[in-house]
């Protein structure tokens, strides 16, 4: 309503809240390779004896690169799928003091992102109006642009904090009167 005749904020922030609500975590990973869909479009597309490589960094195994210092990925047979179902069936540890990957950095990140983007939003909303609707929609997106995983991800969420940094200032900025951008 302090936007009148304004569209899209709100489908912006039920898309992005949702996107930062409902990241793929490690339980989330093994349960769509062990529920069957995996393997069934794999049957599907593919004939013969298959035998799966997974290529995965586990935050306590992986090394790191010498020269990135991000983790280095390991191959991991197929004896994986086996771990995915049993990770997969934990998944009720997930967000408790027992979740051994709610600890990582990465995580607490993921956690801190949606209060993050819950304190943005009830900073802007306040002081919504015409002249600022765009750069709230824009704020709002913000977290489309926060993709993959790991130091990938970390990468995107830099880029995206210090592109929100901007948009907030300019949502804060009065808008400049016709009068006075002339003078």
């Amino acid at each position: 309503q302090r936007a009148p005749g304004r569209s899209g904020l709100a489908e912006a922030v039920a898309r992005n809240l949702y996107k930062l609500m409902a990241y793929k975590d490690e339980y989330e990973v093994a349960r769509l390779y062990a529920d069957g869909e995996f393997l069934r479009q794999v049957d599907a597309a593919f004939e013969g004896d298959l035998k799966f490589e997974f290529h995965l960094a586990p935050p306590l195994l992986a090394r790191k690169d010498p020269v990135t210092g991000e983790p280095r990925k390991m191959r991991f047979g197929p004896r994986m799928m086996k771990a995915f179902a049993l990770l997969a069936k934990f998944k009720g540890l997930r967000g408790t003091p027992l979740d051994p990957f709610g600890y990582s950095h990465e995580r607490r990140t993921e956690r801190a992102l949606v209060s993050d983007y819950e304190a943005m939003l009830a900073g802007i909303t306040g002081a919504l109006d015409l002249q600022n609707h765009a750069y709230a929609v824009a704020l709002a997106s913000i977290p489309d642009k926060i993709r993959g995983y790991g130091h990938v991800k970390a990468r995107h969420l830099a880029a995206a904090k210090a592109e929100e940094a901007d948009l907030l200032a300019r949502f804060r900025a009065p808008p400049v009167a016709p009068a006075q951008a002339a003078e």
